[in-house]
């Protein structure tokens, strides 16, 4: 992403699945998560994550860039980003935290 595009924003959440911890369920739900989600045009960037700090108790991560707030709201609009919050995301998932990053305006 550009530094001078003052609208870019980082997408994250942390979670934790009902499967269990490195199970081929859960498995399935990255690579099934990532294929989805990445197959929405204005998504960039997407990483998946094992999550490995002591201070937490969620086990894994998905990370995404957005060029601008627009492409950010046309991803939750999108109907594959729906499918896959209601069909797996509401099913599959015990807890979550969801982060939003957008860097400071330095003008």
């Amino acid at each position: 992403m550009s530094e001078t595009n003052k609208q870019w924003i980082l997408h994250s959440v942390i979670f934790s699945l009902k499967h269990e911890k490195g199970s081929e369920a859960a498995s399935k739900f990255l690579a099934d998560g990532e294929r989805i989600l990445t197959s929405i045009p204005v998504v960039s960037g997407f990483r998946v994550y094992n999550q490995v700090s002591v201070k937490n108790d969620y086990d894994y991560g998905f990370a995404m860039e957005f060029a601008s707030q627009a492409d950010y709201e046309a991803y939750n609009e999108h109907p594959l980003h729906q499918q896959f919050v209601q069909e797996r995301w509401a099913t599959e998932v015990e807890k979550f935290l969801e982060i939003d990053y957008m860097k400071p305006n330095k003008d």
